[in-house]
C-alpha cells in the first residue's frame, strides 16, 4: 500500500512538473540588443526595439540568416510577429527551426515555416531535402488572412514528429515528419532570403518549451550538416579562348 502510495506522489509530481515546464513562455529578444543570435551583421540589426534583416536599397546577394545561439530547442511553441516588405526581386523569408548552420556557408538545414507571397503555409526542408515537403490544406484560407506588408503573427507548435503553424490565428500547417532519421533538435532563425531588396522585421518573439521526446533523435545522432563540397576548376581544352576572352580588359 505504501509502495502504492509513493508511485502515485511520484507520478503526481511528474505530472506537475512537466505542466510547469510547458507553462513559462520566456523571450528570445530583448528588444535592445542581439544577445542570444548570431548572423551576418552587415545585414541584420536592431532598430526601433526590433530586429531588423536585409535592405530595401541593395540586392542580398544570398540567403541570410540570424539564428539563436542555442542549439537545443526540441519540442516548443514559438510566437513571433513579422512583416516583409520588399521593392525588387524575390520578396521572401523564413522562420527555421530544428536547423543547424551549414559549416561554411551561410545557410541553415533544417525545417523552414515559410514567409512571402505563394509561400505562406508552406513547409520547406532548407539545405536538406531542398523541397517543399508540406502546405495548408486551405491556402485560400490562409491566404486570406494575411496582412500584405504589414505585421502577420505566426504561432508555430513543433511537439514530437509533429509541426503545425497558425498565421494570425488560421490553421496553416500540419505536418507529421515520416522519416526517421531527420533531427527534432536545433536552432531557430529567420531569414532574408537573397536576390531581392527585401526588408524583414521581427518583434515579440517568445518561446514555450515543452517536454522532450524521449529518445527522439538529433542532429549529433543523426549527422551534422556537412561543408558544401568546393567547386572544381574546369579542365582548359586546347584551342578554348572563352578563359582569355572573360579576362580581357574592358569585359
Amino acid at each position: 500500500m505504501k509502495t502504492l502510495l509513493r508511485l502515485t506522489a511520484l507520478g503526481a509530481a511528474l505530472l506537475v512538473s512537466s505542466r510547469a515546464f510547458a507553462a513559462q513562455p520566456t523571450s528570445l529578444f530583448d528588444g535592445r540588443t542581439l544577445n542570444g543570435w548570431e548572423g551576418d551583421a552587415e545585414w541584420w540589426r536592431v532598430e526601433d526595439g526590433m530586429i531588423a534583416g536585409g535592405s530595401l536599397t541593395e540586392r542580398l546577394p544570398r540567403n541570410v540568416f540570424l539564428a539563436t545561439t542555442r542549439s537545443s530547442f526540441q519540442n516548443f511553441e514559438l510566437r513571433l510577429q513579422i512583416k516583409i516588405t520588399g521593392t525588387e526581386g524575390f520578396i521572401n523569408s523564413g522562420i527555421q527551426l530544428r536547423s543547424r548552420r551549414v559549416p561554411g556557408s551561410t545557410e541553415m538545414s533544417g525545417y523552414q515555416v515559410d514567409a512571402g507571397d505563394g509561400w505562406w503555409g508552406k513547409l520547406y526542408d532548407e539545405s536538406r531535402r531542398n523541397k517543399v515537403i508540406a502546405e495548408s490544406a486551405d491556402l485560400a484560407a490562409v491566404n486570406a488572412a494575411v496582412k500584405k506588408g504589414d505585421w502577420n503573427e505566426y504561432r508555430i507548435r513543433a511537439e514530437g514528429q509533429r509541426i503545425r503553424s497558425w498565421i494570425n490565428g488560421v490553421a496553416a500547417l500540419d505536418y507529421t515528419e515520416a522519416e526517421p532519421n531527420i533531427a527534432q533538435d536545433g536552432s531557430i532563425a529567420i531569414q532574408a532570403h537573397g536576390n531581392g531588396k527585401v526588408l524583414v522585421w521581427v518583434k515579440d518573439i517568445t518561446i514555450e518549451e515543452l517536454p522532450p521526446t524521449p529518445g527522439a533523435p538529433t542532429w549529433e545522432k543523426v549527422g551534422l550538416p556537412k561543408a558544401p563540397a568546393p567547386k572544381q576548376p574546369k579542365e582548359k581544352k586546347a584551342g578554348d579562348k572563352s578563359a582569355a576572352t572573360k579576362a580581357a580588359p574592358g569585359k
